[in-house]
């Protein structure tokens, strides 16, 4: 399968998981039933964007989630002000 692939989170290095069982054992497991519907229905043009989706969200980053929930806070603050 070649080098594993690696990020940064919180400053440190951790292993991606790059294959279909390894990112499905890596998911919590009440998103494994939509990954294997996201894996299933892709198409050769799509496969590989749906495993870099699903490979990335298999590496838990609570920094990227507090981001991203400060975001969506913000825009639902927006959107009931307008």
């Amino acid at each position: 399968m070649g080098e594993p692939l690696k990020t940064f989170v919180g400053g440190a290095e951790v292993e991606v998981p790059n294959s279909i069982p390894a990112i499905r054992d890596a998911l919590p497991e009440g998103r494994r039933a939509e990954f294997e519907r996201a894996i299933n229905e892709a198409g050769v043009h799509e496969i590989q964007a749906v495993m870099r989706h699903w490979m990335l969200e298999a590496v838990p980053d609570p920094e990227a989630e507090r981001i991203l929930d400060r975001l969506a806070r913000d825009e639902a603050e927006r959107r009931s002000v307008a």
